[in-house]
């Protein structure tokens, strides 16, 4: 299976590739956003800031977005679960514009978020029962607001603003985590989320 992680200048991909590194996986990290799409499965990183990363994904976001639309599995960390949704209040530019609506600053006095918070999950999202993630690391300022609340497979509080912990829209997943900074129940988040896609793609 093909794996692709967009590098949007994100910096160092190093532990997310090797949290990615499992057998019949072949992961590899593209510069470019239209020849990520070419790929079983695309990763969006969670480093950086969006008006940055939107002004890399533009040249391919309508490609982008549609190969999602139509099916690619496809994964959004942190930043890249942001890049899902319309407009962010970080920056200018569109996101992809995959899930309705848009992200916004934490309503909190500590900014920004930054360690180990609880994941409560929405107990039909299989993604959960396979991975036994009930609490994961954070390093955010932003948080999406998804125009419908059934988008939300799992939610976390800081302070007194519960937000989206992870989204999903068909094939597409977002988490507003780091899977592969959560110890070995993140890693594993990871791994239950390759087979599932798999799965969807008929390549198990």
């Amino acid at each position: 299976m093909r794996v692709t992680i967009f590098d949007y200048g994100a910096g160092n991909l190093h532990s997310l590739a090797k949290a990615l590194d499992i057998e019949g996986v072949d992961a590899r990290i593209e510069t470019d956003p239209v020849r990520s799409v070419d790929t079983d499965v695309l990763v969006l990183p969670g480093v950086g800031a969006f008006g940055a990363a939107v002004d890399r994904l533009a040249p391919g976001r309508d490609v982008m977005r549609t190969a999602l639309l139509e099916g690619l599995p496809a994964i959004g960390i942190c930043l890249g679960m942001q890049l899902l949704f319309d407009e962010s209040d970080e920056g200018e530019g569109a996101g992809l514009g995959v899930i309705a609506g848009r992200v916004t600053r934490l309503h909190a006095e500590r900014i920004p978020q930054i360690g180990w918070n609880e994941v409560v999950a929405e107990p039909s999202e299989a993604l959960f029962q396979g991975a036994p993630l009930t609490i994961a690391y954070y390093a955010n300022s932003f948080v999406c607001r998804p125009e419908s609340p059934e988008t939300v497979i799992a939610w976390s509080t800081h302070e007194d603003d519960r937000f989206a912990a992870a989204v999903r829209a068909g094939n597409t997943v977002g988490v507003q985590f780091h899977p592969e900074k959560s110890s070995s129940a993140g890693v594993e988040f990871l791994h239950a989320f390759l087979r599932d896609a798999a799965a969807r793609r008929g390549l198990e």
